[in-house]
């Protein structure tokens, strides 16, 4: 008989992350910016020109000022939106040019 392994699906994925942070930094980075989507839905995305995680701050470019200065007054709870999405504490500031 074979002996079987007895860690779950998520026990190897956590051991695997654990030993990969950076791989797995990145993969919540590119959350963040699939949840930038989902969060403000899609017409917020259609004047979303850039959007980057460098160094836990988020950065996006759009091309609408009337939507930049209105995201911009509430940057501390979109922070808080994006990360709930994401489900970990990924971004600690969003810069909105």
């Amino acid at each position: 008989m074979k002996k079987r392994n007895s860690q779950t699906i998520g026990e190897v994925l956590r051991d695997f992350f654990e030993d990969n942070t950076e791989l797995y930094e990145k993969m919540m980075e590119i959350r963040i910016t699939r949840a930038w989507g989902e969060v403000l839905g899609p017409s917020v995305m259609q004047y979303t020109r850039n959007l980057f995680v460098k160094d836990r701050i988020l950065y996006v470019s759009l091309t609408s000022a009337v939507l930049r200065s209105e995201l911009s007054m509430c940057s501390d709870r979109l922070t808080k939106s994006l990360n709930d999405y994401a489900g970990s504490q990924v971004i600690k500031k969003i810069i909105i040019r």
